[in-house]
């Protein structure tokens, strides 16, 4: 058995979650939860799915609220 190593964190914000874009995609997330939200859709264990996979697009024709599963197994 080898001995796994320690995840750099440092490194790993520096190469991916600093930059802009990868910044602007969670603001997108959380504004799409935050939308459906407000309009009473999520429940627990439910999240916020973007139909044509592009979290910039909060539209609600766009949004859908589903299960956490489902949502985790739709992954490109």
């Amino acid at each position: 058995m080898s001995a796994k190593r320690k995840r750099n964190y440092r490194r790993e914000y520096d190469q991916y979650h600093g930059k802009e874009g990868p910044k602007k995609e969670r603001a997108h997330r959380n504004a799409a939860r935050r939308k459906l939200k407000e309009r009473g859709l999520m429940e627990q264990g439910l999240e916020a799915h973007h139909k044509d996979g592009n979290p910039l697009n909060n539209s609600m024709s766009n949004l859908a609220a589903i299960p956490k599963k489902k949502n985790r197994r739709m992954q490109s």
